[in-house]
């Protein structure tokens, strides 16, 4: 390993110092203002919200809708990524299943429920093909449940699609030698090598459910969960910062127990050194059977976020579906409306450029030097995935209310930055940790100093995962509301947080193009990567 410099160790200790302050003590500052009562620290705050017949309904709510959404998403996400990774169905429909499934992670979750409003409202879509009637109520349970799915699903199927690139196909042909029955081969072919893999889907999804806050706003109604409680608390007429402290402990505990499930879990996986490359043997039967079930779902998926493209550019929907566009001159004329898109564009441009900065050196650090205490970064890492948007954003309000901070751009950027630093972060490391670790030490022996060994060797073989890590902090700063609900002002106000305020006036034009210009956009940048990439991969 590379002998550490003085300019090291002086990075180091700032890097360290700005996740204690922008991680550590807002969370920690939460816990203190939690056990602040009139009469000194009492942990009677606790003791009271027990008793609290409303919160604890929430919070059983959340657990409830959660529990189902993770069960749900982690039977249809297997269903997905075994049609894609272990059918013989053709490839242009495996392609069309995964652009299908990943379409909603390029939107707001607020957007999610005012889509399902439309589709399966009184006037939706949905009731209009079943002759007018509503298939069920929308709103509450019912629409927190399917929003639930949609926002967890890509995750999910990403996880599992990974999880099925170490599943050595050799196997199934040996227990078909073998003569072993459907189950026993099912079993030890597919569940076991892929248990780490879906007890890890179905946390992850139970965790996003449970701490979303996009879907209840959008479609909660007066189905009260954690994340509507938690924001009633803080931004209704008389704020409780005592009481919304407490929620936040209470949502946060969740979060914990998710992520050290998450750990405990992993020791499941076990994945094959070499996985073959052995064909699929033909079976109409499973082609056919998980073919149709992938391609209904994606389908559905489709034709659900379908409405989103419909609304806008109609007369008047679902009246008088004639094409126009003057809602979206409309729109274009509306300053106020983009100066919002402008506003958001800036913010995920600068998270993701101060995220790739921050999260390639905190991961050059703890891969590439021998500083002590760069398994810090490790635990940051950590913490920053088991913290809720919510429960960060609010520990920004309360630890940065009285500071120059307060209402700026920079805060809502550091609010994403840290939120969302976990993949980036793994996503560096892991790929600084697979580079040659002599690659420093020659360097050094040809006389060139550290930093000229890292932009000359190091960064050039590391640009695939930088674009990766750009476009992650990129897309999410765009669709993110739960962290930045407590930060925006009137000045900074960005397009997933402005929707929640058109929701207030009825106009789901506006809501729509405003999705509309944020799924675009992030399209855009996302192709954009990807091409980079495969003119990278052509270079080589």
């Amino acid at each position: 390993m590379f002998n550490t410099t003085k300019w090291l160790n002086v990075t180091s200790i700032p890097l360290i110092a700005f996740f204690f302050v922008f991680l550590c003590l807002p969370v920690g500052f939460i816990g203190f203002q939690s056990l602040q009562t009139d009469a000194g620290f009492s942990i009677s705050g606790y003791v009271e919200a027990l008793q609290n017949t409303a919160l604890m309904t929430a919070l059983w709510n959340s657990t409830k809708v959660s529990t189902l959404v993770a069960l749900s998403t982690t039977i249809l996400a297997f269903i997905l990524s075994y049609t894609v990774a272990m059918t013989r169905i053709q490839g242009s429909m495996k392609q069309f299943i995964q652009y299908s499934v990943i379409f909603p992670m390029f939107l707001p979750t607020i957007t999610y429920g005012f889509v399902l409003i439309y589709a399966f409202g009184n006037q939706g879509i949905f009731s209009k093909l079943f002759g007018g009637e509503r298939l069920f109520t929308i709103y509450g349970f019912n629409g927190l449940l399917l929003g639930g799915i949609l926002y967890t699903l890509p995750p999910a199927f990403i996880i599992m699609q990974n999880g099925f690139q170490y599943v050595d196909r050799k196997y199934l042909l040996v227990a078909d030698l073998m003569g072993d029955r459907p189950m026993r081969k099912a079993y030890h072919t597919i569940l076991r090598p892929m248990s780490g893999s879906i007890a890890g889907a179905f946390v992850l999804s139970f965790i996003l459910s449970f701490t979303d806050f996009g879907i209840p706003a959008s479609i909660g109604g007066s189905y009260e969960v954690i994340a509507t409680t938690l924001y009633q608390t803080m931004l209704g007429a008389i704020p409780n910062f005592q009481q919304g402290a407490i929620v936040s402990v209470f949502m946060l505990l969740p979060a914990v127990f998710g992520v050290l499930l998450l750990q405990a879990v992993d020791k499941l996986n076990f994945h094959q050194t070499n996985p073959s490359g052995t064909e699929l043997a033909p079976h109409r039967m499973r082609d056919t059977t998980f073919g149709m079930m992938a391609l209904s779902i994606s389908i559905i998926i489709l034709a659900i976020f379908i409405v989103m493209f419909i609304v806008p550019f109609s007369k008047a929907y679902p009246f008088d579906l004639t094409f126009t566009l003057d809602f979206v001159r409309q729109f274009l004329s509306m300053s106020e409306l983009i100066q919002v898109y402008g506003n958001s564009v800036f913010v995920a441009l600068c998270t993701a450029a101060i995220g790739v900065i921050f999260t390639f050196v905190t991961a050059l650090v703890r891969a590439r030097t021998d500083l002590k205490g760069r398994k810090s970064f490790d635990f940051f890492a950590m913490m920053t995935n088991t913290v809720p948007g919510m429960v960060l954003g609010l520990g920004y309000l309360l630890l940065f209310n009285d500071s120059t901070l307060k209402g700026t751009f920079l805060i809502i950027i550091l609010c994403n930055f840290v939120h969302f630093y976990t993949t980036p972060y793994l996503m560096a490391k892991n790929a600084l940790q697979r580079m040659d670790a002599n690659w420093e030490v020659i360097a050094s022996l040809l006389q060139d100093s550290w930093l000229k060994t890292v932009f000359r060797i190091i960064v050039p073989n590391m640009k695939s995962t930088i674009i990766e890590m750009f476009s992650y902090f990129f897309i999410q700063a765009m669709v993110t509301v739960s962290g930045v609900i407590f930060l925006v002002s009137t000045e900074t106000l960005i397009v997933s947080a402005k929707i929640k305020e058109l929701q207030h006036f009825n106009q789901f034009n506006e809501i729509f193009l405003l999705s509309i210009f944020i799924f675009l956009t992030n399209i855009i940048v996302k192709i954009a990567c990807e091409w980079y990439l495969k003119k990278e991969k052509k270079v080589q």
